[in-house]
């Protein structure tokens, strides 16, 4: 038998592994060809996402090159192209609004730092358990976050300060509607059109960079009295700003711990959702711990350089496959084929207008919003419809931390209910779990002629856990009277918790104060293992362990306890 691998060779980023099976010119023509695709759909993107957020263009443009080149670079998938992503942007938003740009990278750095650990934890591996109705849930409250976000750039709408709550934004685009630009409306509404069009019947071409440039140009030769980005946050400048560390503050990183988290989570959920959709494009498998790990390193050198929280951009690495990438090299080159617009063409970009931004990610969020996956979740159980409306509703209107705490507690509640259902308790008397009637309830004799007199039976069948361990509690209360002897079967039992054993314990305690003899039978490996671990071991007398169920009755007979 072969030793096992070392722990290490799952943080070997796929570049080395890449290379090392082979790399040719053409495998690099093809790369270089897929990341100059993928950087056409990532300038206006970057941008676009940086002003969503609250922050100026160029930062978005430096967190595609740093963060994009590291998440390639160092990343456990072959074709993950990273980044500014319209899932932070709600989040980031939220932070510029109240702990200032500052406030945001000191985040940024902590969210890097929790994914390294997560990465080195091997945590990777346990995104596959999210819910898919919170996963839903947030991408949607966040696509209406992204719209209701755009309202003042689409309109034109003068107004200084937009709030970042949801019902305080609305209220505010209220206030001021009266300031409505009608040329900012009509040239949003017109690259809406465009898009929309070029998405439908140009689906290939790189819609968002046409969108943008044919704004830009009419607004230029019409002269449109409309905001830019040199108007708004001035000219992008032509250089990549050095590292430099924050202050670090023991309170102010207390402060930021929650929205650290809600970064981190949002950037391992992104890019291992991003990495299986790749996977499944190419026929590949992404290592997953690699994949956080490279995730916290790109987070934490895109905050060194100013930028913006980034993960895997599942459009991006779509149009990445679609364009023949071979190798994480394609995510490379993208990088920096958009560190080669800034150095030569930045001041290209100063004329875009910001009305052309928010039509771009109008489309965004409705790509976002998954309509048709909402559809179908709500054809779902009432349960799964509740923890998506939810996770939706605490997204849009609270905070995506609360929202994503909530939904997966709501879907652990969920499952522990199905799993108690799944865990079946037969016997000839009924096991009730809504408060009953002590003066009507009858006793069903269903099955008890094949018993001996004074013998009771039960048998479990699933998990016995802590969402069903109250059953056990209840097993004796069943009975007007106390049996002589009462045997549970526990063949079908294929494991057991803390929980389900302090109930078995208890069961044993009740059993020996009211003179019961207990007979477990057809006990498995690991229950027993947790029984015995828990001090629960058979003593011959009023505890026994057998076999089967037959055996058990032999040992009742045989001991006069019938």
């Amino acid at each position: 038998m072969s030793a096992p691998a070392p722990a290490w060779h799952l943080y070997v980023p796929k570049l080395v592994t890449t290379l090392r099976q082979g790399y040719g010119l053409g495998d690099l023509r093809h790369d270089l060809l897929a990341g100059l695709t993928v950087a056409v759909v990532a300038l206006p993107l970057s941008m676009a996402l940086a002003i969503a957020s609250g922050a100026p263009p160029a930062v978005g443009l430096h967190t595609a090159i740093v963060a994009g080149f590291l998440i390639s670079a160092l990343g456990g998938s072959r074709v993950q192209i990273g980044g500014p992503t319209a899932a932070f942007i709600p989040v980031v938003f939220g932070v510029i609004a109240n702990y200032g740009y500052d406030g945001l990278v000191m985040a940024t750095l902590m969210a890097g730092a929790m994914l390294v650990i997560a990465g080195l934890l091997r945590l990777g591996t346990l995104v596959k358990y999210m819910p898919q109705p919170v996963i839903t849930g947030f991408t949607a409250g966040i696509a209406v976050s992204i719209f209701s976000s755009q309202i003042k750039d689409l309109l034109g709408l003068d107004i200084a300060s937009v709030p970042a709550e949801f019902f305080a934004r609305w209220k505010t685009y209220a206030a001021h509607i009266g300031s409505l630009n009608p040329h900012a409306a009509g040239l949003a509404l017109a690259t809406l059109a465009l898009l929309v069009a070029l998405r439908r019947w140009r689906p290939t071409w790189p819609i968002f960079l046409i969108g943008v440039v044919v704004a830009t140009v009419a607004t230029v030769v019409f002269q449109l009295p409309v905001e830019t980005i040199v108007s708004r946050f001035g000219p992008i400048p032509r250089d990549l700003p050095m590292p430099h560390l924050p202050a670090f503050d023991l309170a102010r990183m207390h402060e930021l711990l929650p929205s650290a988290f809600t970064i981190a989570f949002l950037g391992g959920v992104e890019s291992l959702l991003s990495a299986v959709v790749s996977d499944g494009m190419i026929g590949g498998r992404h290592r997953s711990n690699c994949e956080l790990v490279a995730q916290g390193v790109a987070n934490t050198a895109s905050a060194l350089v100013g930028g913006l929280p980034a993960t895997g951009a599942i459009v991006r690495t779509a149009t990445n496959v679609r364009a023949g990438a071979r190798s994480p090299v394609a995510g490379m080159a993208h990088a920096l084929f958009i560190l080669l617009f800034v150095l030569i063409a930045a001041p290209l970009a100063n004329r875009v207008p910001l009305p052309a931004m928010a039509a771009m990610l109008l489309i965004i969020a409705w790509n976002m919003s998954e309509i048709e996956r909402v559809r179908q979740l709500m054809r779902s159980p009432i349960g799964d419809r509740m923890v998506l409306l939810v996770t939706f509703v605490l997204t849009v209107t609270i905070d995506l931390t609360v929202a994503v705490e909530v939904g997966v507690v709501l879907a652990a509640f969920l499952f522990m209910h199905r799993m108690s259902e799944v865990v079946a308790m037969e016997s000839h008397v009924d096991l009730l779990e809504d408060d009953e009637d002590d003066f009507s309830r009858a006793r069903r004799t269903v099955g008890h002629d094949v018993l001996p007199a004074g013998v009771e039976a039960y048998r479990v069948s699933g998990p016995l856990f802590f969402a069903v361990a109250n059953r056990i509690d209840d097993v004796l209360r069943a009975f007007g009277k106390p049996p002589r002897v009462f045997i549970l079967r526990l063949r079908l039992v294929p494991l057991i918790d803390a929980s389900g054993a302090t109930a078995i314990g208890n069961l044993v305690e009740r059993c020996r104060r009211e003179g019961t003899a207990l007979i477990f039978t057809g006990l498995q490996p690991q229950p027993a293992r947790i029984l015995a671990d828990m001090g629960i071991v058979a003593d011959g007398t009023s505890l026994r362990f057998a076999d089967d169920f037959a055996r058990a009755l032999e040992m009742a007979a045989a001991t006069g306890l019938t």
